[in-house]
């Protein structure tokens, strides 16, 4: 309720009653509206600044926020799964797999580099959630190079297992002649005595004594390069390139069943024994050269002999008797 004014009047030696002009009533009100107006504009303003109060866009958008850390912590999760399979594969690598194909392993520190240069993450910059994005975005970069690094890995590990089967074929590891098939072992590699001049002497391969026209099988995969008797004393003879320094000579022949440049696989039947060149009796003259040295073939038959046949083998063919050749 508004108070009501009085002056005193020396006219009429009364009080009256003040009337409020009606300019000043609007004025009054004006400034009364302006001031609410502005008081409510400022509380608003603090209120929208605060987190007392969310608009349904703000609550939406912290939503989202919110469902972006729980996928960030759930990668990180993942990140770390993929880190410590990838970790198993690469110690795997370093010590199984290149161990045994005899392969240097992929050094740590080029497993491990990491990204020189300019700031690659710079447009990550000035986020509210910059690092976590920063640094989730670096480790999958980092995983990713190493899964690189590691496939390319793989794929030389294939190649050398390739490699290493086909080695596995090319080297001699059968007997040439079937056990069924021989007569007996009649002399092995070393020194001893000439058939023809008595005299000691080396002798550079294996003696294995079976009738004329028996089998002789490529003991490895190889290349024929020779099938003739133009080699002082070997007679009839094939020779074969196995490739990685291996060649094998099968000679005294008394027929050849391959020819110059053929490809052969190991067990194919590539001639049958003879009594050609210098020669005592029918029999198969065996040698083993690698990297151009003759070397012991009794070291090369795992491939067709049981643990007993190899023994006797070996028994027979240190014996110091006389050779056929």
């Amino acid at each position: 309720m508004h108070k009501v004014k009085y002056y005193y009047d020396p006219d009429t030696l009364s009080y009256r009653k003040i009337e409020p002009k009606k300019s000043r009533k609007y004025r009054n009100l004006f400034f009364f509206v302006l001031g609410s107006s502005l008081f409510g504009f400022l509380a608003l303003i603090i209120l929208l600044n605060t987190s007392w109060i969310n608009t349904p866009k703000e609550l939406s958008l912290q939503r989202e926020v919110n469902n972006y850390e729980l996928q960030f912590a759930i990668l990180d999760k993942k990140m770390d799964q993929i880190e410590q399979v990838l970790g198993n594969i690469e110690e795997r690598d370093n010590n199984i797999y290149r161990l045994y194909f005899e392969a240097n392993p992929i050094p740590e520190e080029q497993r491990r580099a990491g990204f020189g240069g300019v700031n690659r993450y710079k447009s990550l910059d000035g986020f509210n959630n910059s690092e976590i994005i920063i640094d989730a975005t670096k480790r999958l970069d980092v995983i990713q190079k190493q899964m690189v690094i590691q496939s390319k890995s793989l794929d030389e590990i294939a190649q050398l297992a390739a490699e290493k089967e086909k080695l596995l074929a090319s080297i001699p590891a059968i007997q040439p002649v079937r056990n069924e098939d021989l007569r007996r072992m009649a002399s092995g590699y070393g020194w001893r005595s000439d058939p023809f001049t008595k005299a000691r002497k080396m002798h550079w391969g294996m003696d294995f004594s079976a009738p004329r026209g028996t089998p002789i099988f490529a003991t490895g995969d190889a290349v024929v390069t020779r099938a003739d008797n133009k080699s002082s004393g070997y007679g009839k003879h094939v020779r074969l390139d196995h490739g990685y320094g291996y060649v094998t000579l099968y000679a005294h022949l008394s027929k050849y069943n391959v020819s110059v440049g053929q490809k052969v696989k190991r067990g194919d039947l590539i001639a049958f024994v003879g009594n050609t060149g210098r020669s005592q009796a029918p029999h198969l003259h065996y040698e083993v050269f690698k990297d151009g040295e003759r070397i012991n073939p009794i070291n090369f038959y795992y491939g067709s002999l049981t643990a007993k046949e190899f023994e006797n083998l070996v028994k027979f063919a240190n014996q110091e008797n006389q050779s056929l050749d």
